[in-house]
């Protein structure tokens, strides 16, 4: 069984026209998000393997803090430059080339990719708000059949809610 977490970053700060898109942090509401978010993924002993994370601050920070919360140690994030501004087939590039060791993968990142590829992998998720988690889980040892059948579980877990 393979379970994959995708985590669409928390809130981030407009505060600043003067920042690049990969430097914007998360604003205070994200932040919070964040960690409740973590806190909450805590409560139902999710344990992810490998963590992989965009570049971008506001999304390296939701992971670490979710790290946090989760018992997982901000060393063990892995950045991948193509989990930022790609597209959902890029995406799933990255998640069909993990190692099979792997059984839990979470990746941070951003929209519209994340809703895209969430609602190709299971067509009842329409829209990823800020902090939001889908995780979907495949009855495969291979990280490289993702996708070619649907998950036996999706579930979109809002922050709103």
């Amino acid at each position: 069984m393979k379970t994959l977490i995708l985590v669409r970053h928390a809130k981030a700060s407009n505060d600043d026209p003067a920042w690049a898109d990969r430097d914007r942090p998360l604003a205070d509401r994200g932040r919070k998000e964040a960690l409740e978010m973590g806190q909450r993924l805590a409560r139902r002993n999710l344990k992810p393997d490998r963590l992989l994370s965009s570049p971008a601050l506001r999304a390296l920070t939701t992971a670490q803090l979710m790290a946090d919360e989760l018992g997982r140690e901000r060393k063990d994030i892995v950045i991948d430059d193509r989990l930022y501004a790609s597209s959902a087939q890029g995406l799933l590039t990255v998640i069909r080339a993990l190692d099979d060791k792997f059984d839990r993968a979470m990746l941070f990142g951003h929209n519209p990719e994340f809703t895209e590829l969430a609602h190709r992998l299971s067509s009842e998720i329409v829209g990823m708000p800020t902090c939001a988690v889908a995780e979907f889980r495949f009855d495969t040892t291979k990280w490289s059949e993702l996708g070619m059948a649907a998950p036996v579980d999706a579930t979109l877990d809002d922050p709103a809610k």
